[in-house]
């Protein structure tokens, strides 16, 4: 026997009874949970990262029962529920993808002979790009900026990516990659001035305008700066383990090794690897 949604479904209703239920899933609310699904969300980033496939279903529906719970709480105060969520989202695809469902409807179909290559790419992402702003509009007749949406429980680096392309759509933005290296360089220089000047607080503000740079500089490649970061977390995470095995295999702990022999196993992890990769 396989459990189908209907089943998961149920599970969550009985979790939250009153009457019945668990003491811990009766006392959630729409904010306790949040942390939880930031943290699921990363979990399925991780694994795929990761390339654990075999944990994927786990961690997809860790996932999902976030989703599950919030449909929960809208049921209970009547507002919407599991059903509502996916008929708003079928509703929005269909809507966004009128190359692929050309009558605004899930039956519909492009016309024979028509290859996914032959649809122009660049006009596919135009009328993305104007049917989300449309639906933004909608949600937001009342916003003063066209910043007023972006999450604030997002990442940091993520939301300064989000920020500052919002910012770009409306022309506020450099008009190539070296114009934001020159702001980079700028900033660098800021964080060394308060340093000098011995104003920690100072500093500190400016290496966050620094991150923020930086963040532009990722989104002008066309880079997700949190996946960047991930990847360097990675790697510096497999570097300094080799460090850990090539000083525990000469007997010398790590809290006993000179910086001068770290770096030479750092950078003898960074050889092999690139030896692995040419």
């Amino acid at each position: 026997m396989r459990y189908r949604l209907d089943d998961l479904l149920t599970l969550m209703q009985v979790l939250r009874d009153t009457q019945q239920g668990c003491p811990w899933d009766i006392k959630q609310n729409w904010d306790s949970i949040v942390p939880h699904t930031l943290e699921e969300a990363y979990e399925v980033a991780d694994a795929i990262e990761r390339r654990a496939y075999d944990e994927l279903p786990g961690e997809l529906g860790d996932l999902l029962f976030q989703v599950v719970y919030y449909a929960q709480f809208g049921a209970e105060e009547q507002r919407f529920d599991f059903h509502d969520i996916v008929d708003t989202l079928t509703a929005k695809m269909l809507r966004r993808h009128p190359h692929v469902f050309p009558d605004g409807t899930l039956a519909s179909r492009r016309p024979p002979g028509v290859n996914a290559e032959d649809v122009q790419t660049q006009q596919v992402n135009s009328r993305w790009e104007a049917l989300k702003a449309g639906e933004r509009a909608e949600r937001a007749q009342q916003a003063v900026s066209v910043l007023d949406d972006v999450p604030r429980t997002l990442p940091a680096l993520s939301r300064a990516s989000k920020l500052s392309k919002r910012a770009a759509r409306v022309g506020f933005d450099w008009p190539d990659a070296r114009g934001v290296l020159d702001k980079i360089r700028e900033e660098l220089a800021e964080v060394e001035e308060a340093l000098a000047a011995d104003d920690l607080p100072h500093a500190q503000e400016e290496v966050g305008d620094l991150l923020f740079a930086v963040t532009n500089l990722a989104r002008t490649l066309g880079a997700d700066p949190e996946q960047c970061l991930r990847a360097t977390n990675s790697k510096f995470e497999r570097r300094f383990r080799y460090v850990e095995r090539a000083l525990a295999e000469d007997d010398c702990p790590i809290s006993e090794a000179s910086l001068d022999e770290m770096e030479a196993h750092w950078q003898a992890a960074k050889g092999q690897e690139q030896q692995l990769t040419s």
